[in-house]
């Protein structure tokens, strides 16, 4: 059966600072992996975040004008992507999960 059609189930954790929702999703994680899902997280950040800092050649790139910088590792990949709107969760997840 082909997977390519197949909508990625989600499932939102939402609430208040300090009410323990990442502690919950990590019990979460661990028991969907035992049950062979593979496992993907979107965390909204409302306030914007840095995943470069100033200095830095990724920092660097996107000062240039880089619209989308790719930092890549061995063991990790991270894309920093200037956005014109705040995204939905199915918006993310169409763009980035797979």
């Amino acid at each position: 059966m082909a997977t390519e059609n197949k909508v990625i189930p989600v499932v939102c954790i939402v609430g208040e600072s300090d009410t323990g929702k990442t502690t919950l999703i990590e019990k979460i994680i661990p028991e969907l992996k035992r049950r062979d899902y593979r496992v993907a997280t979107i965390k909204h950040h409302g306030h914007g975040f840095d995943i470069d800092h100033e200095g830095k050649d990724s920092w660097r790139h996107k000062k240039a004008g880089a619209r989308i910088t790719v930092l890549a590792s061995p063991r990790q990949v991270a894309v920093v992507e200037d956005v014109e709107k705040d995204r939905d969760i199915a918006e993310l997840r169409d763009a980035y999960i797979r």
